[in-house]
């Protein structure tokens, strides 16, 4: 087998080949890249916070030398990445590499290298690791997950409110049902939606720093007198740079235990859920042709039928939600599991973070493409309706209820059920009831595109 240089076209996973571009704002913080530049940011701030305690062995740090510090991470790049890599490669451990690299920064400071054995101090891995990962969902979260939701969210509010007043035919069951607008059918969708969004929002990223078992037992064998748990406390939320601004966990084993991983991750596969619910009744409105697609100049549909548009936008969005799901299931089911004070079985998973929001942040922005190609068929949707009058034995004989005439159900059932209804018989059977002559008119009014209730109004309110 021939060799294969790594490159987009190469790559395993098609997040980093066939997709790479679109997931641009997502990869840096959740890379391994993004991982390392964590690790590096909660290293320097334990550091820099353990120089204010107040202890003899370690004097405050200078201005200048906390400028440094913070430099260190603010101008984190690939080549520092690969420097902790290639000493990873030794230690056969990375979050010591990161350490050690850290240390290797000091060299001609002789400030901080005088005060080199604090960093890391009465640290077990994952008190790094543990809010790395928070620190990395945090700007996932915020700078690729929600604003690419929040895109989808206001389309959606956008084609609400458009499409308001245009009238519907619903099906329920895959059976004509009573008439709906097709902006409050949106409009359910972005309801839905919000409420999912605000859950992923809501989720508290939390960390904590509390050594091998979470009981600070280094930390006081040190400086037993010390008040470490208000330490961790104050490092872990006090906001960034200086700290991390994350909410703090008081109690774990040696892992933080990621329910609010798992949180976080099912709020997700809940927004998912509904955008592939979105996504399905979307590609059935186009195959019914109340929807066209805009084209697009040299674009293909079939290999081998010309005329075809297909609904890609919303196919792909369906496919990738679902892998996002699977991935994001999991994780929320695994994650908060560990034999005893620790196993290992969660650290390989939480290395898919990003495949797991990228599988989903890939699948907003091809809903938001699909949306944006979008062309409403009001031909269509109106000869649809006029074609089931047979919608209107509801509040026909909801009417009928109201002034007591006898067994109104079912004389519209044994009147319409099974057969084509038109305008002239739906009208006749009301013209032959003994109803009030004012409601009488007010049902031969109405027509199958009329009877919508309150579906404008509800549309227009999101």
């Amino acid at each position: 087998m021939p060799r294969m240089t790594t490159s987009a076209i190469s790559a395993l996973s098609p997040l980093d080949g066939r997709y790479a571009a679109k997931l641009a704002k997502l990869r840096p913080p959740m890379s391994e890249q993004g991982y390392m530049h964590r690790r590096v940011q909660v290293e320097v701030a334990w550091f820099i916070a353990l120089s204010d305690c107040g202890f003899a062995e370690f004097k405050p740090l200078t201005p200048g030398a906390r400028t440094y510090l913070l430099g260190l991470v603010k101008n984190f790049t690939e080549i520092d990445a690969k420097a902790i890599k290639t000493i990873e490669k030794t230690t056969n451990h990375d979050v010591k590499a990161v350490e050690y690299w850290l240390k290797s920064k000091f060299e001609g400071r002789p400030e901080l290298v005088a005060a080199q054995e604090f960093v890391h101090f009465g640290c077990t891995s994952e008190d790094i690791n543990n809010t790395s990962h928070a620190l990395q969902l945090k700007a996932g979260r915020d700078l690729a997950l929600l604003p690419t939701m929040d895109a989808i969210i206001a389309k959606l509010r956008e084609m609400a409110h458009a499409f308001a007043t245009v009238s519907m035919l619903s099906r329920t069951h895959g059976q004509t049902a009573s008439p709906t607008t097709v902006g409050k059918e949106i409009a359910n969708v972005v309801v839905r939606l919000v409420a999912a969004r605000e859950k992923i929002a809501s989720v508290k990223l939390m960390g904590k720093m509390n050594g091998a078992v979470g009981n600070y037992n280094a930390h006081l064998s040190a400086w037993p007198e010390f008040d470490w748990e208000a330490f961790s406390r104050k490092v872990i939320e006090t906001p960034e740079p200086l700290g991390l601004g994350l909410t703090f966990q008081p109690y774990s084993i040696q892992i933080e235990p990621h329910d609010y991983m798992a949180e976080l991750f099912d709020a997700v596969a809940r927004a998912n859920t509904i955008l592939i619910d979105w996504s399905r009744d979307v590609w059935g409105y186009v195959s019914l042709g109340y929807f066209k697609q805009k084209l697009r100049d040299g674009e293909v549909g079939s290999s081998t039928m010309p005329h075809k548009v297909n609904p890609i936008d919303f196919e792909n969005a369906e496919g990738n939600l679902g892998l996002a799901n699977a991935l994001l299931r999991h994780m929320s089911e695994k994650l908060p599991i560990s034999r005893w004070q620790r196993d290992l079985t969660d650290s390989t998973v939480l290395r898919n973070m990003g495949v797991a929001l990228g599988y989903a942040v890939l699948a907003y922005q091809s809903l938001a493409t699909g949306l944006g190609k979008l062309e409403i068929n009001e031909a269509a949707i109106a000869d649809d309706l006029d074609s089931s009058w047979e919608v209107l034995a509801e509040p026909i004989q909801t009417v009928m209820r109201r002034f007591g005439l006898p067994q109104p159900y079912e004389q519209l059932k044994k009147f319409t059920r099974g057969e084509a209804m038109t305008r002239e018989l739906m009208q006749g059977f009301i013209t032959g009831l003994d109803l009030p002559e004012a409601e009488k008119q007010r049902l031969l009014a109405m027509t199958p595109g009329s009877y919508i209730g309150k579906a404008t109004e509800l549309a227009k309110r999101v």
